[in-house]
């Protein structure tokens, strides 16, 4: 049980280090490639301004100087780096350009035909490719080319092909998120050995905490066993004839019956921490060992006018630890009757179950068990109402060593309750131990 318990925690902290990592990585690789992408764009973006500044103080200067002709060889020239423009006047005719590939000029005039260049503002725009994926980026913005009296009839558009800064970017995009994968499972190795490292002194503290549970729990029978047979000599003594002796003698006999229980509950515990508890099974029938069990309870169940009801059952024959198994049933018996109200009713029955298993319930009509506490009603130690445990002599570890037989058995067993109507704890044993 301390092996998974520790095993358990030890996992639970490398997933929540992994999850940790997870959001850290995945913010930091946003924020990089947003960083990227306001640094690529502007710096192009300032370029572009410049550009069009530089274009359209040109245009500017050659309406001021008509006699000065353009070389046809200028007009018309590609730029090599990727970078165009076209001057508009706003009649749409073309007067002045740099050309842009042939791959996305449609696409440019397409634009500055729809006017979605605004002057002065940078815009970027993509253009889907012919595959329906890869698609192309543009950077682009306008100016207006002032006459002499002021008044613009021209337009400049200047724009870059960016595709490949951006495709640039998203490769380095892809490589960060590759490292990032790499090093968050660099991380998740490094998280679960450290990890198991911390947990050392905590298992060693365990250790040591179980040993002490075992050992106190074994040397504690022995010193219980005497006090509880001088009390019972002091209680057959004739010469104590005082009525307050007598109870102080009964109160003692009781509290050593309550520590005596206690003890062996503990030392069960424990011998299961140490993987002691063996099992030994041996052929008996169930249906026997449950109304013999039952009958034990008859006395307790009696003094509080609950029926107890475990006979007529049909006969079962299965291979368990049959010792074990008694002391299963004895321990939901007990907490059945314990916490079922004067005049109510326990039973024990069959429930259908799959081939080579059998299953039965221990149906009580107690108080009940609220929904947020059936999951902790198998920790050591826990009760549910702790004043009504204590009253009854409870320590809150009978449900929890139930549950260890039955794990022991390679058995489920479960809970159904509701407040007020009672409670079912549902057992499932097989018929026949595996070896």
């Amino acid at each position: 049980m301390a092996k998974n318990l520790f095993g358990s925690s030890r996992r639970k902290l490398t997933l929540l280090y992994s999850i940790v990592m997870i959001v850290f990585l995945a913010v930091l690789i946003f924020v990089m490639h947003k960083t990227m992408e306001w640094a690529i764009t502007s710096e192009q973006a300032r370029e572009l301004m410049d550009t069009a500044s530089n274009v359209a103080e040109a245009e500017e200067y050659f309406n001021q100087h008509p006699e000065l002709a353009l070389d046809d060889s200028v007009a018309y020239k590609s730029t090599n780096d990727r970078l165009f423009f076209y001057v508009f006047d706003d009649d749409g005719r073309l007067l002045n350009f740099a050309r842009a590939s042939f791959r996305i000029e449609p696409f440019i005039l397409d634009t500055i035909r729809k006017r979605n260049v605004a002057e002065g503002e940078v815009v970027v725009l993509s253009k889907p490719g012919s595959d329906g994926s890869s698609k192309a980026r543009i950077m682009m913005t306008a100016q207006r080319v002032k006459n002499d009296d002021s008044s613009a009839s021209q337009t400049v558009y200047v724009g870059k092909d960016v595709t490949a800064m951006y495709n640039g970017m998203e490769k380095a995009t892809y490589a960060l998120a590759f490292l990032g994968f790499l090093a968050l499972i660099v991380a998740a190795m490094v998280g679960h050995i450290l990890s198991g490292r911390a947990m050392v002194p905590l298992k060693q503290a365990y250790e040591k905490q179980r040993q002490f549970a075992a050992d106190a729990s074994h040397e504690l029978r022995t010193p219980l066993a005497v006090v509880m047979a001088s009390a019972e000599l002091l209680q057959n003594d004739p010469s104590i004839q005082s009525p307050f002796l007598k109870q102080v003698i009964e109160d003692v006999r009781d509290e050593v019956k309550k520590m005596t229980k206690l003890v062996s509950d503990l030392l069960v515990v424990a011998r299961s921490d140490n993987k002691v508890l063996k099992v030994r099974p041996q052929n008996f029938n169930l249906s026997s060992l449950i109304e013999q069990t039952a009958r034990l309870m008859q006395p307790l169940a009696d003094q509080k006018h609950i029926e107890v009801k475990a006979a007529g059952l049909p006969k079962v024959e299965i291979q368990a630890d049959e010792q074990k198994i008694r002391q299963l049933v004895l321990i939901l018996v007990d907490n059945a009757v314990k916490y079922t109200p004067e005049g109510g009713r326990v039973s024990v029955e069959y429930r259908p179950a799959e081939k080579g298993k059998v299953r039965f319930a221990v149906i009580d009509t107690g108080i009940g068990i609220a929904k947020e506490d059936q999951a902790k009603v198998f920790d050591r130690f826990y009760r549910v109402d702790k004043a009504r445990s204590r009253e009854m002599g409870g320590n809150g570890l009978g449900l929890a060593i139930a549950q260890e037989i039955v794990h022991l058995h390679k058995g489920r067993i479960s809970i159904q309750s509701e407040l007020g109507k009672g409670t079912t704890f549902l057992v499932e044993l097989r018929t026949k131990m595996k070896p």
